[in-house]
């Protein structure tokens, strides 16, 4: 096995550069848990919007034809059996398999900050699932979403999807602040990385990667 050794201008330029990084990390640590709060309070949706906490006047679904002939709607999901059908992304979005009290499967994206659980734990008792309504697409043209999503068992309709998210959905702020920081810190390393380097070669102390081109000297000279 062959084993290759980095030369000592490229690590050293990376070491700096990766020093260099923390600094913006630290001041976006700072500022980001703020600016959480914010986002969390454009993510939640009111009780009885699309995605929002369903109260007692929302119609329960109890089978299909309920959900295409109801403008809003909840279903009533035994514990957490929605998590336990099969799921998988469709585009941006990720679906459950969602078993209907007839026992109908469709497809559903849902908000899991607004499920009330009617038991003592999320295994027993109730979900009651977020306000949902109907959206007509045609889920059969993604096969690699459809191999997902009926891993168990076929869904009954593949011409339309239920949103039970609307505008809602947050990310924890652990995840918040994290994926920005990485990317930040990658960033940082890209651009400074060249700049560690060039300002090494032109007093001497690096190689060039690409040597610069000699003037051509002129008549005059």
């Amino acid at each position: 096995m062959r084993y290759h050794q980095l030369r000592f201008d490229i690590w050293l330029c990376l070491a700096l550069s990766v020093l260099l990084s923390f600094i913006p990390v630290k001041i976006a640590e700072k500022i980001l848990p703020k600016q959480y709060d914010s986002y969390v309070e454009e993510r939640t949706v009111e009780k009885g919007d699309i995605g929002g906490m369903a109260d007692e006047n929302v119609y329960r679904a109890q089978n299909v034809q309920d959900l295409l002939s109801h403008d809003t709607f909840t279903v009533i999901s035994p514990g957490i059996e929605y998590y336990n059908r099969g799921a998988g992304y469709h585009g941006k979005y990720y679906m459950y398999a969602l078993t209907l009290p007839s026992g109908e499967r469709i497809a559903a994206i849902i908000n899991n900050d607004s499920v009330q659980r009617t038991g003592q734990t999320i295994y027993d008792g109730d979900s009651i699932l977020p306000v949902g309504h109907i959206v007509y697409e045609d889920l059969s043209k993604d096969e690699y979403f459809l191999n997902q999503i009926e891993h168990s068992q076929k869904l009954s309709r593949t011409d339309f999807y239920v949103d039970m998210l609307g505008e809602g959905g947050k990310v924890s702020q652990e995840d918040f602040i994290e994926t920005p920081t990485i990317i930040l810190q990658i960033l940082t390393v890209l651009i400074a990385f060249p700049i560690f380097h060039a300002i090494g070669s032109k007093i001497g102390i690096f190689p060039y990667f690409f040597p610069p081109k000699e003037k051509k000297k002129s008549e005059w000279d």
